[in-house]
């Protein structure tokens, strides 16, 4: 399959921000690695021109997007400016029933001069729990992470991540990092997961002193049945969900300055909801936490695909209408 200067962008693009690594992501979109890495250094020297294929492909193509749809690409990015254009891409599918690649939206942006290309850098480190989770509530991440509030002093933040789904359970605001703020917000967890199970998720943590106190180890056990697993010491990858998740929040909450814990407390609960059930994650077939964590992930992922198949077919009809015209034309114009 001939890809153009574009495609061959998009794919550097997309494999760049991957979530998932680069390895991973190659073998997803079935690339083989070499070619990947000749179109990275050719991109790297010589920009999209170096892309460009030998030969020209011809304009039409069986798989063109309508203009209607394209100018609603370009709607919704002024609408949404803080999506990407793969976020963009599955909202457009959820909400519209309309489907265009992610890739194709990025090309439309790239036209409109809304996109400008990114910084080339991989990130290499492992981000995945070795042993990986199959379902809801096998396994909690929670970690603290701390801010300054002008006039107040230091905050801590403490949270649980669900490893599946990457769902936040439960978060709070603390003043300190003592095993009781632990046992607090595990406690408020469990009220909020309604799990009706007698099998409780084992609870991943670093090595900070209030988890690994044997204070916390019997108060887990004996009222919630709940095991510990401690990441393996300087390597912080191990809790790489939560790791990352505290990057994200980070970036868009330290945004302003806080003058007292509710302010901070409102800015966090608006992020939260906004990453649970609206941000599209990569490493989840590009659902939201919340669509996985309460189970309708299957549901939306085939009707996404219905819609995929439906567009595909209507685009390859249309081009199928257009070769015919023009055959006739040709024809009349020959008589």
């Amino acid at each position: 399959m001939r890809f153009t200067a574009s495609e061959k962008e998009e794919i550097i693009h997309l494999v760049v921000r991957s979530e998932i690594g680069v390895n991973k992501t190659l073998n997803e979109i079935g690339l083989n690695k070499s070619t990947f890495y000749n179109w990275y250094k050719v991109y790297s020297d010589k920009g999209i021109d170096g892309l460009e294929p030998s030969k020209r492909t011809s304009n039409r193509q069986w798989n063109s997007i309508p203009q209607e749809q394209k100018n609603l690409v370009v709607e919704f990015a002024l609408e949404y400016p803080h999506l990407s254009s793969r976020e963009l891409a599955y909202k457009l599918t959820d909400e519209q029933q309309i489907f265009i690649s992610e890739s194709s939206v990025y090309r439309i942006l790239k036209a409109r001069g809304l996109i400008t290309a990114p910084a080339h850098i991989f990130l290499s480190a492992a981000d995945e729990f070795i042993n990986k989770t199959g379902f809801v509530h096998q396994m909690w991440q929670t970690d603290f992470t701390y801010f300054k509030i002008l006039g107040w002093g230091w905050y801590y933040l403490s949270t649980i991540l669900d490893d599946y789904s990457r769902y936040i359970v439960h978060w709070e605001l603390c003043s300190g990092m003592k095993a009781e703020d632990v046992k607090r917000t595990v406690d408020r967890a469990i009220v909020k997961a309604r799990i009706k199970t007698k099998q409780r998720p084992r609870l991943l943590s670093d090595n900070g002193s209030c988890y690994i106190s044997s204070e916390l180890e019997t108060y887990l056990k004996e009222n919630h049945n709940i095991d510990q697993v401690h990441g393996r010491p300087m390597h912080p990858q191990t809790q790489g969900k939560i790791e990352r998740y505290h990057r994200t929040m980070k970036n868009v909450v330290k945004l302003d300055n806080y003058y007292c814990p509710e302010e901070l407390e409102m800015a966090l609960d608006k992020f939260v909801n906004r990453y649970n059930n609206e941000r599209y994650h990569e490493s989840l077939q590009n659902l939201t936490p919340a669509d996985v964590y309460y189970g309708r992930g299957d549901v939306i992922l085939n009707e996404r695909k219905r819609i995929k198949n439906e567009a595909l077919n209507y685009r390859r009809l249309q081009y199928q209408k257009f070769k015919q015209t023009g055959n006739k034309k040709i024809n009349l114009h020959l008589n």
